[in-house]
């Protein structure tokens, strides 16, 4: 818990004391990752077969320390599938239009990489961006085709404006500022020429992508498919992101990885029932960025019958399995969140529909009232029944008063404490419920009885984090 500034009182003056003040959510000096956070950093993987990764130093901020990468490369032996999901904020960055474009003329095939800067989001930076976005592929696509092991055949005009690239671009950092492109540029043969598929490179990009992120974030797994059950596939995540987190069909910058062979068709409505139970399930602060991009390639390396269907038995298998990993991997953002003290999952059930159910939760997650009761320790479920009240665009009688329950769920597997029952407030022990907001994480059941007819049976998940004073803080001299 970080001390709090005492308070003094000078000639009617009350006056903070700063100079004992502790600063633990925030990121720490000399990349040193907080005591509480290392354990969810991986210390070994099972990375995907014929997938690459490299992170270096560039410099893309003067500020940047010379030990800290910031350049990443993702890198495929062989051409694959790809598909990704990006941003709805009207002023999209230079990079979300550009991997759009390649992801598109490719038709989500033949790709080959994904070339990553943190420090400078290349965001609202006109034709110039564009071209600084366009000219990273294309010097990553260079790349590929002077190796003596490129397997990508040669097209007339390579490395042109014209030309479709392989190599998808994403960029993270402050907005409204210019690439320093010669840097990046120069750097791009040296991140291709320290690819490797050891666990401390595929760290290193992670860290690479970080900005205000106090840890890097990195999973892997290994799984089988009921068609191959002798074949041991593999899949790997990393993402970025502590702050201005709240997707919309996105999520901040995120990377998942196979070695199954899924082809583009199934790929992409694979990564969007993902993500909508996902990344876009998860909130810091409300905010969407103008950099949100989440890709997915697929290289078929480890072999096996493609998934060609969803419905299949191989198809149902790998939903369930990149929604549960992709779970995982969203939530380590939470855990990240700028200033955050909890961990907190809202889950809404007897809904009519699922539509209903992730408005609900989205909006019990992004009020500030409910997030700063929690930050104090404070059980004001009447801030939480609020935002069930004012939640938009629900479909009629999903919310009925009469019939909606409010409960704490202590991680600790005691026993739920009720607040509200069917519309009638229950007689709350505070001193429990005090207790339970002790703790790091909390789950919040909004029970909706099934709405009017009482038929709603379906559920939805967010996650979520308290707001401090530290977030202040951060967001207050992020630029500085």
């Amino acid at each position: 818990m970080a001390s709090e500034p005492k308070l003094v009182r000078a000639k009617g003056i009350i006056e903070p004391i700063l100079t004992k003040y502790v600063r633990p959510y925030s990121a720490p000096v000399a990349d040193a990752i907080p005591v509480s956070k290392r354990k969810l950093v991986p210390t070994s993987g099972t990375y995907p077969k014929g997938f690459l990764a490299a992170g270096i130093h560039v410099g893309v901020k003067a500020t940047t320390k010379r030990q800290t990468p910031d350049l990443a490369l993702l890198a495929s032996e062989k051409p694959c599938s790809g598909t990704a999901v990006f941003t709805k904020n009207k002023f999209q960055a230079a990079p979300v239009t550009v991997s759009r474009q390649v992801l598109e003329r490719q038709s989500g095939e033949g790709i080959r990489a994904i070339i990553i800067n943190s420090g400078c989001a290349n965001a609202v930076t006109g034709k110039g961006g564009l071209d600084d976005a366009s000219s990273m592929a294309r010097a990553v696509d260079a790349c590929f085709q002077a190796s003596p092991d490129n397997t990508t055949p040669a097209r007339q005009g390579q490395g042109s404006d014209m030309d479709p690239s392989s190599t998808l671009v994403m960029s993270t950092g402050v907005i409204g500022q210019r690439l320093p492109i010669s840097k990046i540029l120069s750097a791009i043969p040296t991140a291709y020429s320290t690819l490797s598929a050891t666990h401390d490179n595929w760290l290193r990009a992670a860290k690479a992508i970080c900005t205000t992120d106090t840890f890097p974030k990195l999973l892997s797994r290994t799984f089988t498919l009921p068609s191959s059950p002798g074949t041991t596939y593999s899949l790997a995540g990393m993402t970025k992101g502590a702050g201005m987190i709240h997707p919309n069909m996105a999520t901040l910058l995120g990377m998942l990885f196979t070695d199954a062979p899924i082809p583009a068709k199934t790929l992409q409505p694979l990564l969007k029932h993902a993500v909508d139970r996902s990344f876009n399930a998860i909130s810091v602060d409300g905010d969407t960025s103008t950099n949100d991009t989440l890709a997915f390639l697929a290289n078929g390396a480890a072999g096996g019958d493609p998934v060609t269907s969803l419905t299949s038995k191989d198809g149902k298998a790998i939903t369930e399995i990149v929604t549960t990993f992709t779970q995982q991997l969203s939530q380590l953002v939470i855990r990240d969140g700028e200033g955050a003290t909890k961990f907190v999952r809202v889950r809404v059930t007897n809904s009519p529909s699922f539509a209903d159910a992730q408005k609900i939760a989205s909006t019990i997650a992004r009020s500030p009232l409910v997030k700063t009761a929690l930050y104090g320790k404070d059980a004001n479920w009447g801030r939480i029944l609020c935002a069930v009240g004012y939640t938009d665009g629900l479909s009629p009688g999903a919310v009925v008063p009469e019939k909606t329950s409010v409960s704490f769920v202590p991680t600790d597997g005691s026993e739920v404490l009720k607040l509200l029952v069917r519309g009638e407030p229950e007689n709350v022990d505070e001193k429990r419920a005090a207790k339970i907001l002790e703790a790091e994480d909390l789950e919040i059941l909004v029970d909706l009885g099934g709405g009017e007819g009482e038929r709603g049976t379906v559920e939805a998940s967010y996650w979520f984090c308290d707001f401090s004073h530290e977030y202040v803080t951060i967001n207050g001299d992020y630029r500085t």
